[in-house]
């Protein structure tokens, strides 16, 4: 019973970054060009090489607009 609980919280973790990965893909089909830092082809090979990545990608990548 003791590695039940590591088991839950890893599936989780694991959960939570393809989900992540899979909300970047999307936002980057969504975004134009000028709306991304850097290459958006860039981005889908660097989130894919570790869905980790993705959380980069929503911190560093995006270009924010001005509140109008």
């Amino acid at each position: 019973m003791k590695g039940k609980p590591k088991k839950l919280l890893l599936g989780g973790l694991v959960l939570m970054e393809v989900v992540s990965a899979v909300l970047a893909w999307r936002d980057l089909g969504w975004r134009t060009d000028d709306q991304v830092r850097g290459n958006k082809k860039t981005w889908r090979v660097f989130i894919v090489l570790n869905p980790g990545n993705s959380f980069a990608y929503w911190i560093f990548g995006r270009v924010r607009s001005p509140l109008t």
